[in-house]
């Protein structure tokens, strides 16, 4: 099997086994499918779950597309031929509970040539409420899953995640972090390519188990209407990363992505509230102390 291929067949196998699983946690809603095609070249799955008992709005969405790069992509990526493919998976989940953390994943391959190639990815949670065990339990899977391919990974593709999901008009991150890698390749790895898709899998099917058990944990648990409303203050914040610094979405703009499916990781409802600040000594406050850089929950 072409490499390309194999990459695509296996990406596809991820989004199903989670969208089952996902279905299976919440209990009531199925996932709405739309196929589409990219006008340039390629296409899509989108996969969308709202109004269930867990999650109010969530997506998986696989795509893989190929075609001519926009010049300010070439230029950003530091390339100079016009042909690209691209292929990934990609999740957001907001979930109704407030103490049910927001989740994102992305899996991903590009290439131009056999010179010009890489994967990137992670996972990083977003909760609304900053629960110690719930950001411990997070971080040793993820840790775990980085060692089975190099020891180094862990700490290095976190701090990556710091610098990277943090909102600079904020000051805060946009959670407690995660993984996140770009990139990839056998010259500054040491591992071939089949080992880089095998991590980019073990990556996906880390997925699945880390978030239905935070969903079990946390599904059932009373919530204020105070509550809620930080949980849609939190969601503001979320929405202002991805629409400002998220380069996804600058990437899938920019190629002419289809606008749906680039989009749906922002939540179905979220306020901004001018000039807030939670009281002190309170749970609100106490998440905003850790929405910051370099927290070692493992």
């Amino acid at each position: 099997m072409i490499f390309k291929e194999e990459i695509v067949s296996r990406y596809k196998q991820i989004q199903d086994e989670i969208c089952l699983a996902l279905e299976q946690a919440d209990g009531a809603s199925k996932f709405e499918e739309e196929i589409w095609n990219r006008e340039g070249g390629g296409g899509g799955r989108t996969r969308i779950l709202q109004n269930g008992n867990v999650i109010e709005k969530g997506g998986v969405n696989f795509s893989a597309v190929h075609g001519k790069l926009p010049d300010a992509v070439k230029k950003a990526f530091n390339v100079q031929n016009d042909e690209f493919f691209a292929t990934g998976v990609s999740i957001v989940m907001h979930p109704k509970n407030p103490f049910v953390p927001i989740i994102h994943m992305n899996i991903r391959y590009f290439e131009m040539d056999e010179q010009t190639r890489w994967f990137g990815g992670g996972i990083d949670l977003t909760p609304h409420y900053v629960i110690d065990t719930d950001a411990r339990y997070f971080h040793h899977l993820l840790r775990q899953t980085c060692d089975r391919f190099d020891p180094s990974f862990y700490s290095k593709f976190k701090q990556q995640a710091d610098d990277y999901f943090f909102i600079k008009h904020r000051e805060e991150t946009r959670g407690i972090g995660g993984i996140f890698y770009d990139r990839l390749k056998p010259e500054n790895t040491g591992l071939s390519f089949d080992e880089l898709l095998n991590f980019s899998v073990e990556v996906g099917n880390t997925f699945a188990p880390i978030y239905t058990e935070l969903i079990d944990r946390n599904r059932d648990r009373e919530y204020t209407e105070q509550e809620q409303e930080w949980q849609y203050v939190r969601r503001s914040r979320y929405a202002e990363f991805n629409l400002v610094y998220d380069s996804g979405t600058k990437f899938g703009l920019e190629t002419n992505g289809r606008i749906e499916s680039i989009l749906m990781s922002l939540p179905p409802l979220a306020k901004w509230i001018y000039n807030f600040h939670p009281e002190e000594n309170t749970p609100e406050a106490d998440t905003l102390s850790k929405l910051k850089k370099g927290i070692n929950w493992v």
